[in-house]
């Protein structure tokens, strides 16, 4: 079976197409058949060339795109057309219409017309469609199943376009980053692109922390500005998945409690549970002034941080909580099924062969059949032995 191969786009200073697109070059996609991918669009007068230069001291590619001026403006269905007819590779089709489309989207909520009505301005233009599609094809060349992406740097300030000038960031990137993570650091300049912004919207599967993962390359792709003590770059990093299959962040939400009774307590960690914390724990404390108290832990994914915080509020006496992130990684594993004298056991094995038979189903079995629980769990370890050696 083929490995997965995961694309990292660390967007620690923003991200744009013509970014992408370097970085893609940069890792390794070789500069000539992207030359050749793009030329299958059969743009009039378009010349792409790559180039090594540095950005604060970080060497890097820097893809450049020159095209004629162009006054007509694209609709949707003309790139579609134009993208659906050169010949490129399925995935790269399929990936640079989503872009697009995501685009089109966003543009026609801003501007309050159907899709088939937006007409692309700045994102439209030969050089644009050649950053997106060239982008596509670079992960294509790398063999790139899976796109994750890092918390996106935006930039601050204004920019000018055709409409004349918006703060940063512009509103059609305003809303294709809606609900993902993003801050601001740095020279105050606009980062993160439109096209940019659809890029890694659009093909990230997730966004957080760098994925487990085995690196086999990485690439820095070159922003049009080198500004001092800030590489203005995009990094890109290759690699296939390594033990933890599961990786990412988690926001950890504590609290110090020495006013509640135990059946409180125990109540509050049911709830959690049940609102869909990933882990629920009590810890027992020496407080101020001599006070016994507990250490109540609960563990949840980022979306679901602020309504486990207030089921805390409502269910516990605490008037204060402690909430940061952490990162979370979890061994890739499976669900065998067993069968046992008392009835079927669910197991859970990992990919380093550690195994845990379900605890629900051995306690729903010991409870029917009256036999001691560690009885069944003996019974489901060595039923899982014996099926793994025939």
């Amino acid at each position: 079976m083929k490995p997965v191969r995961i694309c990292y786009l660390d967007c620690f200073s923003g991200i744009s197409g013509d970014m992408t697109l370097g970085a893609l070059a940069d890792a390794g996609a070789r500069p000539e058949a992207l030359e050749r991918q793009i030329g299958k669009l059969g743009l009039a007068g378009v010349e792409v060339g790559f180039e090594k230069c540095s950005r604060a001291g970080v060497a890097a590619t820097r893809a450049m795109v020159r095209a004629p001026a162009e006054k007509r403006h694209r609709h949707l269905a003309q790139i579609e057309a134009l993208i659906a007819k050169a010949g490129l590779e399925p995935r790269v089709v399929e990936r640079s219409l989503g872009v697009f489309r995501r685009l089109a989207e966003v543009e026609a909520g801003i501007h309050q017309v159907s899709i088939e009505k937006v007409h692309f301005h700045e994102v439209g233009a030969a050089d644009s469609i050649v950053d997106i599609v060239g982008s596509c094809a670079g992960m294509e060349l790398l063999g790139v199943d899976r796109v994750v992406c890092s918390a996106l740097n935006l930039g601050s300030g204004t920019v000018e376009c055709e409409h004349g000038v918006l703060p940063v960031p512009a509103p059609a990137t305003a809303e294709l980053v809606k609900g993902k993570p993003v801050y601001s650091r740095g020279p105050a300049v606009e980062l993160t692109t439109p096209t940019g912004a659809a890029i890694a919207t659009t093909l990230a599967e997730s966004f957080g922390p760098l994925p487990a993962m085995r690196m086999e390359a990485t690439g820095y792709g070159a922003g049009g500005r080198d500004f001092p003590g800030h590489s203005n770059v995009l990094r890109v990093m290759i690699g296939e998945p390594s033990g933890a299959s599961e990786a990412g962040v988690v926001s950890v939400i504590e609290a110090n409690i020495d006013d509640s009774s135990p059946q409180v307590l125990a109540y509050a960690m049911e709830r959690l549970l049940e609102a869909g914390a990933l882990d629920v724990s009590l810890s027992p404390l020496l407080m101020k002034k001599g006070r016994p108290g507990s250490l109540l832990r609960v563990m949840g994914r980022p979306p679901d941080q602020e309504a486990l915080a207030q089921l805390v509020f409502a269910e516990t006496s605490t008037l204060g909580l402690r909430i940061y992130s952490a990162e979370r990684r979890v061994q890739a594993r499976e669900i065998v099924e067993v069968s046992t004298s008392h009835g079927a056991v669910r197991v859970k094995v990992s990919e380093s062969g550690s195994l845990a038979p379900e605890y629900e189903d051995c306690r729903r079995l010991a409870r029917q059949s009256g036999a001691p629980l560690k009885q069944i769990l003996a019974e489901a370890h060595a039923a899982y032995r014996n099926k793994k050696g025939q």
